[in-house]
């Protein structure tokens, strides 16, 4: 189980301003990732971005990865022979799961963190990842992608929930994003709003809507597949 869930994941934990950042999908995580990394001290978790991402945080000066493999001494024994078994240490990844942190961190730690994360408009997010998907033409169309269940694999609310239980104090909007960060820079003291550099544009050039974009059954396979989300945040058409 570990492997599996490590291999998915960008996060922050800050020992130093206290705070766990957990990516999710389609959310500016990584732009965000990257603005959190500037406040970040030598003992604070940084999990590695990609290639081009990674030279967008370099270029700005930024921490880099830093303390994202698992001490040893952490390692159920079951972790330990999985370990073994693979060749591979465990480790902190982008999109890992709150339950996952939480197994892996001091427990005063997380109960005394600020642990926040951002959720998406479910429609809005699908659309956002269909173009992530298939960058260029010729592309399958949206309507067959969804239909497919493709998009429900979108991982969101079970990075940031236990036992459909939301286990993080705070779920900013990406809707609210501009705010957020706002809000982010004065709660820990940054003394200025994180910068957010672009990553991962150029993806869409359709700029319509998702209520353009989708026919009503999209609506309604997207509106099963994120019930817990809409409901959760009172996301409307």
């Amino acid at each position: 189980v570990g492997h599996s869930n490590a291999s998915h994941g960008i996060m922050i934990i800050s020992h130093k301003h206290k705070f766990i950042f957990i990516k999710t999908e389609k959310t500016a995580g990584t732009s965000i990732e990257i603005a959190l990394s500037k406040y970040c001290g030598p003992q604070d978790i940084i999990t590695p971005i990609s290639p081009e991402d990674e030279a967008i945080r370099q270029q700005l000066g930024f921490p880099g990865p830093q303390n994202y493999k698992i001490p040893l001494g952490d390692y159920s024994r079951r972790d330990l022979m999985e370990a073994i078994y693979y060749r591979r240490r465990l480790e902190f990844m982008n999109h890992v799961s709150a339950v996952f942190i939480r197994r892996y961190i001091k427990t005063t730690a997380w109960d005394s963190y600020y642990k926040f994360c951002f959720e998406r408009n479910p429609w809005d997010k699908v659309v956002s990842w269909y173009y992530y998907r298939f960058p260029t033409e010729p592309r399958q169309s949206i309507s067959s992608f969804i239909q497919s269940s493709s998009a429900n694999h979108i991982r969101g609310f079970e990075l940031y929930s236990s036992v459909s239980n939301i286990v993080v104090d705070k779920v900013f909007r990406f809707e609210e994003l501009t705010e957020a960060m706002i809000e982010i820079g004065e709660k820990f003291n940054f003394g200025e709003t994180p910068y957010l550099p672009k990553t991962k544009t150029g993806f869409r050039k359709d700029k319509r809507t998702y209520r353009e974009l989708l026919t009503e059954n999209d609506r309604d396979k997207i509106s099963k597949a994120f019930a817990r989300e809409i409901a959760y945040f009172d996301y409307k058409w």
